[in-house]
């Protein structure tokens, strides 16, 4: 008798545990925000212009750096209408600009879109510096992305192109040195939309790839920001 006993005890046990996992299990409520959480932004359903340009660039390893100089994409900036690129770019970014009758800017204000600061400029040997040309695309990962494969003409255009330049803080700049978005992104988190954006407007113009590291970084920046477009100039 004891022995039935026993095995009654047991047998009602095993149905209660086996109710209460029923119960648990059948709450999605319990279950949902879970299985929410391990859903990555780059596997959510990113929309607009941007993503879809980001989607249809090619995905590769980064090639050897071997070859790369500054001189691949053209000696230093080029001229238009008596202006060289660099000035162009400062005048276009740049607030209360002064601009020299050989066309050089000589003072301005920069609101920097990498850090959010203010930063006044100034011509001289120790301070124009302050502001620099950034190459929104670095060069050299350019040129292990895709623009070996590009003629010295279009080098030089991708080193030229207002799209792939942008007047920043000099020290921001330097800190970026050659990342692309896997390893850097701008301090100012309200500029990362745009600066994505931007990389992957000059890496279709220009027929250049991402890295897998690099196109999930993309796509988790865009998620913050749904139906971001590209930047056209």
């Amino acid at each position: 008798m004891r022995n039935v006993h026993r095995t009654r005890r047991a047998l009602a046990s095993a149905v209660a545990i086996i109710g209460v996992l029923a119960a648990i299990i059948g709450s999605q409520d319990m279950w949902q925000p879970a299985f929410e959480a391990q859903t990555s932004p780059t596997q959510a359903n990113v929309s607009g212009e941007a993503a879809e340009a980001l989607d249809k660039l090619e995905i590769k390893g980064r090639a050897p750096k071997t070859g790369y100089t500054r001189t691949q994409f053209g000696d230093g900036w080029t001229r238009t209408a008596g202006c060289d690129t660099r000035n162009i770019i400062l005048n276009r970014d740049l607030t209360n600009v002064a601009v020299s009758q050989d066309c050089k800017v000589q003072s301005g204000t920069l609101n920097d879109p990498y850090t959010g600061k203010t930063v006044s400029f100034k011509r001289g040997a120790g301070t124009s510096d302050d502001v620099q040309i950034d190459h929104v695309v670095a060069l050299s990962d350019a040129w292990q992305k895709g623009a070996q494969a590009l003629s010295p003409a279009e080098r030089e255009a991708l080193a030229n192109d207002p799209l792939e330049l942008l007047a920043v803080d000099g020290s921001a700049n330097q800190t970026k040195s050659d990342g692309d978005a896997a390893t850097w992104l701008p301090e100012n988190k309200a500029f990362r939309c745009d600066y994505v954006a931007r990389q992957i407007a000059v890496k279709a113009k220009y027929r250049l790839w991402v890295t897998r590291a690099e196109h999930d970084a993309m796509k988790r920046v865009l998620a913050q920001c749904p139906g971001k477009s590209l930047p056209t100039s």
